[in-house]
């Protein structure tokens, strides 16, 4: 079992940076997948930005560039660097883990989730 438990999130101006961290908890070296995603008043969970055990990455093309996903190396910690933050990213972000190779890109439907953290830029 996995529990994931996110930090960092909190209100920012735009233009501002954030950096949100998930803590990983349980049998965590067998994952193959972590990565977060977001989700606005109104709009369906959307994922923001993933990485595999092969190293690759992937990023939602808004946060291309700004937002940056790395993990600890031991996969006990996942993080998130937030730079030149929008009104646009205001949302609940959750951290999402899974050991299935092929639910990593493009599914929504992973095995653990943390509570969320909720992540707010005002103008």
């Amino acid at each position: 079992q996995v529990q994931l438990v996110e930090s960092g999130g909190g209100s920012v101006q735009s233009g501002g940076s954030l950096r949100l961290s998930c803590a990983v908890y349980g049998v965590s070296s067998s994952l193959y997948c972590m990565g977060w995603f977001r989700q606005a008043p109104g709009k369906e969970r959307e994922a923001v930005a993933t990485r595999d055990s092969d190293g690759r990455t992937n990023y939602e093309a808004s946060v291309k560039g700004r937002f940056t996903i790395y993990e600890d190396g031991a996969k006990t910690a996942l993080y998130l660097e937030m730079i030149s933050l929008q009104r646009e990213d205001t949302a609940m972000y959750y951290c999402a883990a899974d050991f299935r190779r092929e639910y990593c890109y493009g599914s929504r439907n992973w095995n653990y989730w943390g509570q969320g953290t909720q992540v707010t830029v005002s103008s």
